[in-house]
C-alpha cells in the first residue's frame, strides 16, 4: 500500500475531548454504542469534505462549531484541534512522518450573545530531500513556508490566502519548489476517504447503462448495480467475490445482470439459487444479502481509496459472515487502510491484539480511546490463557469500566 495513516490526534470534536489514536493498516474500533467510534469516522469525513467544499462550507453542513464541538462539560469549547501523522510524501517515513494540524478557534462577540468568529491555524510538515524539512504554516489570512536542514532554519517566503479557507483546498495549487507536491499528494489522500455504510434501500435498485461505467463505489452503495457490472469485467476478481457470496449464501449459485420491465437501457441485480424456479432480484433480496454484497463490493475495489471507514460492519451479518469479512480485510488492507467500527464479539474473536482498540466513555462524555494499550491487552490475554478477544471484550475485562490499574 503506498503509505497510510500512522496517528490520529483530537482534540473537542463531538465526543473526543482529547485522543490519541495509532492506526494500522487494520484498526478495529470495539465497544458499546454512544462511546464515541462513528466521531472517529466522522473527524475523516470532516477532513474530505473540507476538501471538497473548504473549511467553513464544511462547518456549516454540520450545523457549525457548536454542533461539531465536543458536547460535555458546562460550557463549549473556545478550540478545536485535528493533528495526522501520515508516511504519504516521498521522503516520509515512521520515524520522519508527514504532519497535518489544524486548528479552529471560536471567539465570542463583545456585547453579541450567541455570537462568535471563528479563525484557523495550519500548519504542513514534511521532509524535502535526505537531511532537509520543510513546513508551511497558515494563520489568518498568512501562510509562510519554513525550510529546516542541519538543524538550521531559514524562511522560504510568505503569500496571501483567504482568512477562512483550509492549506487542504488551497495549497496543492503551490509550485513544486514551494512544496505544492507534497501538499497536493496529502490533499489526495484525504479527499479520497470514504466512510462507507450501505444503504440498502438505495443499493437495491437497478442501473441504467450510462451509469456502468461509474469507477467508484459510492459512499453508501447506492450505484451498487452499476459498480457490480464494471466488476464483472474482471473475470478473476468477479469469480473471487462470487466464491465468497456462496460461501455465506450457500443456496446461492450466480450473480448476473437482467435487464429490467423490458427497458434495455436499465439493469437489475438478480441471484440464482438453489431450488428456486426463478431467479430472485437484489430489490428483493434479504437485508443481509444486499449489505454482504455491499461489502464485498467494497472489498473487491479495484481502485480503493487511501482510507475507507466502515461504521458497524457486523450489522446484518451472520456470525458466519464475519470471519470471510476479516480475512478479505487484512487482504485488501494491502492496498488500502481501513478504520472500522464494531459492537460485535464475534468479529473481535476473530482479530489480533494490534488490530483493534477498545473504546470507553467518561462520566462527562468524553471519549477515552484507546481505553487499554496494545500490549496492556496482550498481558491479560496471556494471564487468561489465550480466551477469544470478544469473549474478554464482552465480558468487560478489556473494557466497561474498568481502568488499566483495576485490571
Amino acid at each position: 500500500m503506498p503509505g497510510r495513516l500512522l496517528e490520529l490526534h483530537v482534540e473537542n470534536f463531538r465526543s473526543l475531548r482529547d485522543v490519541t489514536i495509532p492506526l494500522g493498516p487494520l484498526t478495529v474500533l470495539v465497544g458499546p454504542n454512544g462511546v464515541g467510534k462513528s466521531n472517529v469516522l466522522k473527524v475523516f469525513d470532516f477532513l474530505a469534505a473540507i476538501i471538497r467544499t473548504d473549511l467553513q462550507p464544511a462547518l456549516d453542513e454540520r450545523g457549525g462549531f457548536d454542533e461539531v464541538g465536543f458536547w460535555g462539560g458546562d460550557k463549549p469549547p473556545t478550540s478545536m484541534v485535528i493533528r495526522l501523522k501520515a508516511d504519504w510524501t516521498t521522503h516520509a517515513s515512521a520515524k520522519a512522518p508527514d504532519e497535518y494540524s489544524l486548528t479552529i478557534r471560536r471567539r465570542s462577540t463583545p456585547g453579541k450573545r450567541d455570537s462568535y468568529t471563528l479563525s484557523r491555524q495550519e500548519s504542513f510538515t514534511f521532509k524535502r530531500t535526505q537531511g532537509r524539512g520543510r513546513r508551511i504554516t497558515i494563520s489568518g489570512d498568512a501562510a509562510r513556508v519554513v525550510n529546516e536542514r542541519a538543524g538550521r532554519v531559514s524562511d522560504g517566503g510568505s503569500f496571501g490566502i483567504q482568512r477562512l479557507s483550509s492549506g487542504l483546498s488551497t495549497l496543492p495549487r503551490l509550485g513544486r519548489s514551494d512544496g505544492g507536491e507534497e501538499v497536493a499528494r496529502v490533499a489526495e489522500r484525504l479527499s479520497s476517504f470514504r466512510v462507507f455504510d450501505v444503504d440498502v434501500t438505495a443499493a437495491r435498485q437497478p442501473t441504467r447503462l450510462r451509469s456502468i461505467r461509474a469507477g467508484r463505489l459510492d459512499s453508501h452503495a447506492e450505484n451498487l448495480a452499476a459498480f457490480l457490472v464494471q466488476l464483472s469485467t474482471d473475470e478473476k476478481r468477479w469469480e473471487h467475490l462470487t466464491q465468497d457470496a456462496r460461501r455465506i449464501l450457500p443456496q446461492l449459485e450466480s450473480i448476473e445482470f437482467e435487464q429490467v420491465g423490458g427497458y434495455a437501457d436499465r439493469l437489475a441485480v438478480v441471484l440464482h439459487e438453489r431450488g428456486l424456479r426463478r431467479a430472485t432480484p437484489l430489490a428483493d433480496a434479504s437485508f443481509g444479502t444486499v449489505r454482504l454484497l455491499g461489502l464485498l463490493a467494497m472489498l473487491y475495489d479495484p481502485k480503493p481509496p487511501a482510507l475507507t471507514c466502515v461504521e458497524e460492519i457486523d450489522h446484518g451479518l451472520h456470525p458466519q459472515a464475519l470471519e470471510l469479512i476479516v480475512e478479505r480485510m487484512r487482504e485488501a488492507s494491502k492496498r488500502t487502510q481501513f478504520i472500522v467500527a464494531t459492537h460485535s464479539p464475534a468479529l473481535v474473536d476473530r482479530l489480533k491484539p494490534n488490530e483493534f482498540i477498545v473504546c470507553d466513555r467518561e462520566d462527562d462524555g468524553a471519549s477515552v480511546i484507546p481505553a487499554l494499550s496494545t500490549e496492556k491487552i496482550r498481558e491479560i490475554v496471556a494471564e487468561t490463557g489465550d480466551q477469544p478477544l470478544g469473549e474478554l471484550w464482552f465480558s468487560g475485562v478489556l473494557g466497561g469500566d474498568l481502568t488499566e490499574d483495576e485490571l
